[in-house]
């Protein structure tokens, strides 16, 4: 069961990714996300034929995403997922005509290092898939995931840098795409069948995690370009579902110094990467 929800990751890495560049051609066609005006907003977004195409991809990525955390812990699962920014880069230059320049490769080259190197000083968890949890445990880490995603969604109200609009909104989405993954992975653990995850709340903050990720994701691809963006959104949720495991599922965390202090430089670095990655510039053939 676990190869087959590693199996299930991988496949969510590269449609994910997929689908979020699809989504970004689609979103620079249609008007401006309003949040104010939800309900036209999406009508105009999904009149794009490319913003379509890629929600339809991503939800095809979303059930891999379901099914994985099904079959294996949380911490396993975004492992794999991690491998997705590398993915991003490297479809975004060969598929859809970005140049990917030298400071964006070594920005997805830290964040997969970062990544690659915080899952794995993570301890084996035996093939235990983690979906027992401690009910005050879950509800103050998602209160804190849903503060922080507001507060990013916020910073350009409160006088961010125009550049960093894109990226904070794309890192708010990621929050929040983890409030919504971690509330999925409570649901896979519950015995009750269909009518116990239809009752449960967990099912409501999947819910609304997912719909305000929605905007915030549309208008950071607007804000942003694809890149930067849709890495700081793959980087944001995959750090909060990882946390997610450990803190809320107790995926066990290294027992000794030296993997808790790769750790820490694991998570040095994918800071740094978002600060030193710059926006990558458009071919001529794709503004063509």
């Amino acid at each position: 069961m676990l190869n087959l929800g590693i199996f299930l990751a991988l496949l969510c890495a590269v449609v994910t990714q997929l689908g979020f560049l699809y989504k970004h051609k689609g979103a620079n066609e249609a008007a401006q996300v309003d949040i104010r005006h939800p309900l036209r907003t999406v009508k105009e977004l999904f009149s794009s034929k490319w913003f379509a195409i890629g929600m339809a991809v991503a939800t095809s990525a979303w059930f891999f995403h379901v099914a994985a955390l099904a079959f294996a812990p949380m911490s396993v699962v975004q492992a794999v997922l991690s491998t997705g920014v590398v993915l991003l880069a490297v479809m975004a230059e060969r598929l859809f005509g970005f140049k990917v320049g030298a400071r964006q490769w070594i920005g997805v080259g830290m964040t997969a290092g970062g990544l690659f190197l915080l899952v794995i000083t993570l301890p084996s968890t035996g093939g235990n898939v983690h979906s027992s949890y401690s009910l005050a445990g879950m509800i103050a880490f998602e209160a804190a995931l849903l503060a922080i995603g507001a507060l990013l969604i916020t910073g350009p109200r409160m006088g961010a840098p125009d550049h960093h609009h894109g990226v904070m909104l794309g890192g708010a989405a990621g929050v929040l795409f983890g409030v919504s993954d971690v509330a999925i992975k409570a649901l896979t653990g519950l015995h009750d069948g269909f009518l116990g995850v239809i009752l449960s709340p967990w099912l409501l903050v999947a819910i609304l995690g997912s719909v305000i990720a929605f905007y915030a994701s549309a208008r950071g691809l607007q804000d942003g370009e694809a890149v930067p963006v849709i890495a700081s959104t793959s980087t944001a949720a995959n750090v909060s579902c990882i946390l997610g495991g450990i803190i809320v599922f107790g995926d066990p965390m290294p027992a000794d110094v030296l993997g808790i202090v790769v750790q820490i430089f694991a998570f040095v670095m994918v800071v740094v990467a978002a600060l030193v990655t710059p926006p990558p510039v458009r071919a001529a053939a794709a503004n063509a």
